[in-house]
């Protein structure tokens, strides 16, 4: 049984067409890629598939979903806050357990955040922010993971940190992403969106990053 499937989805935003006639099929253990220019599809697409699994997939959304005011620590937290009772999550918001700090800190570690265990989300820059979110996905657990360009603002080693664990934590991962190189390395599968429309869809292997740019085009 597939893990994500849509036949002849469509779908519209104030009355004009995003997405059109898309059939989709991702199976347990893929990891894929949406490539496309901006506003081609790629983050309404991202959504439908999430409302298929909402209750299961955990999500990088593409404007973080952070609480500024909190700490990292609380963002991140925020994955597992539906693990645990109502009093449990108030007693880690007033005075954080030396178990869930260890755990939120060993995953900052791996995304280099864990200088920034305690620093309200608002004060820090957006590339920072964009890690936490990553962080809380990470957090959150489970096999599917769901991301909206998870590294567009950071770049260099902290890119490749972010999606080497993402991919060493879940078994089926999704990417709308627009660094097409970094899609190559890091997914198995490329989707590429047109005009709302697939245009393509292959195997990372048989790929090249010129063979990519005709789904950018004009």
């Amino acid at each position: 049984m597939p893990v994500f499937e849509l036949h002849a989805a469509n779908a519209a935003y104030n009355g004009h067409a995003v997405l059109k006639d898309v059939s989709l099929r991702i199976e347990a253990g893929e990891r894929v890629a949406l490539l496309g220019r901006s506003g081609a599809g790629k983050s309404t697409l991202l959504r439908l598939l999430y409302q298929h699994r909402s209750g299961e997939a955990a999500l990088v959304p593409q404007d973080f979903g952070l609480v500024r005011t909190l700490a990292v620590f609380h963002n991140v937290y925020m994955g597992r806050l539906h693990r645990h009772a109502t009093w449990y999550n108030l007693a880690n918001l007033i005075k954080p357990l030396a178990k869930e700090v260890r755990q939120v800190g060993a995953v900052l570690d791996t995304l280099g955040m864990e200088d920034k265990l305690f620093t309200p989300a608002g004060e820090l820059s957006g590339g920072q922010q964009q890690r936490t979110a990553v962080g809380r996905a990470l957090f959150q657990g489970g096999r599917v993971l769901l991301g909206d360009e998870p590294v567009s603002a950071v770049d260099g080693p902290q890119a490749h940190a972010v999606l080497n664990a993402i991919n060493r934590d879940y078994e089926t991962v999704v990417l709308a992403m627009h660094d097409v190189k970094l899609a190559l390395n890091y997914t198995d599968r490329v989707v590429g969106i047109k005009d709302g429309r697939i245009a393509l869809d292959e195997p990372t292997r048989t790929l090249r990053a010129a063979e990519l740019e005709s789904i950018y085009g004009d």
